[in-house]
């Protein structure tokens, strides 16, 4: 692979890894850290409508879902990189060893299988469940 087409992966890569790291700190900031109560600015001492509790116990575990996504995502995106700066097997699927296509690296930069690979990993997938 040239240098121009890794300087290109690596842009975009870090680019969408800076979205995700302020995505994370803004689902924190938003939903993990305070109530519905606590935004409202209601702070009386009244009890609590169970209602309002179960659905701030939904939101934090909604934001807890998504920022488990987003972690996923940052791992692949920081293995890629990894790849990618120690020359290793960036743009090389992990399953049979063939270069992985330029359109499939140009959506999904981080990807670590060819497409082919890709469809048999999940028909596998689908049948185990």
């Amino acid at each position: 692979m040239k240098k121009a087409e890794r300087n290109k992966y690596e842009k975009q890569l870090l680019a969408k890894r800076a979205q995700l790291v302020e995505e994370l700190g803004l689902i924190r900031k938003r939903s993990l850290d305070t109530t519905s109560k606590e935004n409202s600015g209601d702070l009386s001492s009244y009890s609590y409508h169970m209602a309002d509790q179960g659905t701030d116990a939904m939101e934090r575990e909604k934001a807890f879902l998504f920022a488990s996504k987003s972690g996923r995502l940052l791992y692949h995106i920081d293995e890629a990189l990894r790849r990618l700066r120690n020359n290793k097997d960036f743009g090389i699927c992990s399953e049979c060893g063939e270069p992985i296509n330029t359109a499939r690296l140009e959506a999904v930069p981080h990807a670590r299988m060819c497409i082919k690979c890709k469809e048999a990993e999940e028909i596998r997938k689908s049948r185990e469940a």
